[in-house]
């Protein structure tokens, strides 16, 4: 699952910093995707230990009576871009001192490396599985992570258009272990009625 709307009135990219916690409507996008699994048998909730995973992974932990168990391997990526004001268009390009970072969007130069990110969670996926009793696992994570996590088990290139991620504020992308690997069996919006009043601004 991803996180809800963070409170960010600065519009930056806040990337790994502290401090940037869920907004109210956050909150509620969070109470919403544990509501949508009541019922089911979860035995497990494992979130990043960014403060905005950590608060949306709470309902989850409240609801099934489970304790938040911190993966730091479902972190956001680094960015060299953090802290900024998100932007996005050739105003990236207008600034010389950015081109270092924008010499290979396919690995990509700004950042942590797809295949690195890919790697972590599908790690820390595996172990999650491995380690429950049976029943269903939540891992609360990051827009790119999960991404990454979804556009493997599909077997489709890494680098992508960020523009064209499918992986909306509380969205619950669901893996399904089939024989020695992980296949993609459902994709949820929990909150989608909360999200044409969100902003979704500051993910990596």
């Amino acid at each position: 699952m991803r996180h809800g709307e963070v409170h960010n009135p600065q519009g930056v990219l806040y990337g790994r910093l502290p401090g940037y916690h869920l907004s109210e409507l956050g909150h509620k996008m969070a109470a919403s995707a544990a509501k949508r699994m009541a019922g089911r048998q979860i035995t497990g909730v494992y979130s990043s230990p960014l403060q905005r995973t950590q608060e949306s992974a709470q309902p989850w932990a409240d609801t099934f009576k489970l304790p938040i168990q911190t993966d730091d391997r479902l972190i956001e990526p680094f960015n060299r871009f953090e802290g900024r004001r998100a932007q996005f268009g050739p105003q990236v390009l207008a600034n010389p001192a950015n081109w270092p970072f924008l010499a290979n969007p396919l690995r990509p130069s700004w950042g942590e490396p797809f295949v690195s990110i890919a790697a972590r969670m599908l790690a820390a996926a595996e172990d999650a599985w491995i380690a429950a009793p049976g029943g269903e696992v939540v891992l609360v994570s990051h827009q790119l992570p999960i991404w990454m996590v979804a556009r493997s088990v599909q077997g489709k290139r890494l680098a992508h258009d960020p523009r064209r991620r499918r992986c909306a504020l509380s969205s619950i992308t669901t893996l399904e272990r089939r024989g020695d690997r992980f296949v993609e069996v459902d994709y949820q919006d929990p909150a989608a009625e909360l999200l044409a009043a969100s902003v979704d601004f500051g993910a990596v």
